[in-house]
Order: structure tokens, then C-alpha cells, then sequence
């Protein structure tokens, strides 16, 4: 794509190293900026350098904070017995505007997936692990999406919790096969949540 001004070709190939932005679309966001105040301009650019650069992970579940325990995690009026095991920060926001679940989080940061180079090192197992030891905790519920990689990760999960004295389940399949959590709706979702199956059972569906 030829475009007259350079500044103009920066900003299109910056905007377009975002996920599902081509270059059309980052130039029609880009000339889209600069139709706008510059203060409007200058606050999201600070507002991304800020999120950037003071963004916490929640020293406990992993999730994204602005304080070093995320406030899910600070809430003691929560269910410290039950533990939601997800993907990213997106299915833990999904599963909280269900309303159906009262307990904490714990967020993978990824599934296994041999094909995009990630494995089970590169998720934050070890610390899901580590919670278990504690012996707070009775219920893992995996709530992981309907996919191949998914289950791969909850069987990996399984036969890594399985020597503790925990309770194992999943999330019933009123989830289509394919299908990702955070653009499942929050009935379906919610009913999912409050209608878990024992994991051995799931293996068998």
C-alpha cells in the first residue's frame, strides 16, 4: 500500500501488528485519529503507555490488576474452597458477568498447543499446583474452552491434580465443540458453571 506521507505509513503498520487489523482497516483508523482533537489522540496514547507500562498480574491468579492481588482474590467474602481454572483474563470476565460462580480463579495464561510451540512449561501450572498443596481448596473446576487444545490441557491438568485429595470437574457441555468461552452467552455459560460434571465423567461424553 502507497501512501503519500511517511508519518501516515508508520502509524498504519503499527496499528495493523494488532490481531484482525489489516492495513486497510489500521488506515482507516489512523486517518480516523487524525480527524479528531489532538488532546483526544494524545489521551489514548497515554492511556495505552500507562496500561502498558503499570499493568499488574495478580500475584495469586494471574489475572490482570492495577494492584499487585486483583480484586477477585482480595474479596474474603468469596468461596476459598472452589477454584475456576481458565484460560486467559477474558474467561474469568465471561464467568463473572454469569453471576453463577462465587468462587476464585485461577488463569493458565494458554492451552497446550504442540502446533503454535506452547507447552505445558509455558503456563502457570507450577502455581496451580501450589494452591492445591495448600489444602484449602476442595473443587478445581476446569472451564476451559471446546476445543482439541482445551481438552488436551484439561487431561493434562487431570492426571497432574489427580494424586491430591481434590475434587476434579469440568464445566457440562452446553458449549458448542469449537466454541471459546468469552463469546459463549451467559446463560449457556452460567448454566454450564452450575450444571459441572465430575472430570472422569466428561472424559466419557
Amino acid at each position: 500500500m502507497e501512501l503519500s506521507s511517511k508519518l501516515l505509513a508508520r502509524a498504519v503498520d503499527e496499528i495493523a501488528q494488532l490481531p484482525g487489523i489489516g492495513k486497510r482497516s489500521a488506515l482507516r483508523l489512523a486517518l480516523h485519529l487524525l480527524k479528531q482533537p489532538k488532546d483526544n489522540t494524545r489521551h489514548l496514547a497515554e492511556a495505552l503507555v500507562a496500561f502498558r507500562n503499570q499493568i499488574n498480574f495478580c500475584q495469586k491468579c494471574h489475572n490482570l490488576s492495577d494492584e499487585p492481588i486483583c480484586e477477585i482474590c482480595a474479596n474474603t467474602r468469596r468461596d476459598a474452597s472452589l477454584l475456576c481454572v481458565v484460560e486467559d483474563i477474558r474467561d474469568v470476565m465471561a464467568i463473572e458477568n454469569t453471576g453463577q460462580f462465587k468462587g476464585y480463579y485461577h488463569v493458565l495464561g494458554g492451552i497446550i498447543s504442540p502446533l503454535d510451540g506452547i507447552g505445558p512449561g509455558d503456563l502457570t501450572l507450577d502455581s496451580l499446583v501450589q494452591k492445591i498443596k495448600q489444602n484449602t481448596i476442595e473443587e478445581v473446576v476446569f472451564a476451559l474452552s471446546a476445543t482439541v487444545e482445551a481438552d488436551t490441557t484439561n487431561f493434562y491438568m487431570y492426571k497432574l491434580l489427580t494424586p491430591f485429595e481434590v475434587k476434579i470437574t469440568a464445566i457440562a457441555r452446553g458449549i458448542a465443540i469449537g466454541d471459546e468461552l468469552e463469546y459463549t452467552d451467559e446463560v449457556t455459560l452460567g448454566r454450564s458453571i452450575l450444571t459441572r460434571l465430575p472430570y472422569g465423567e466428561a472424559l466419557k461424553e
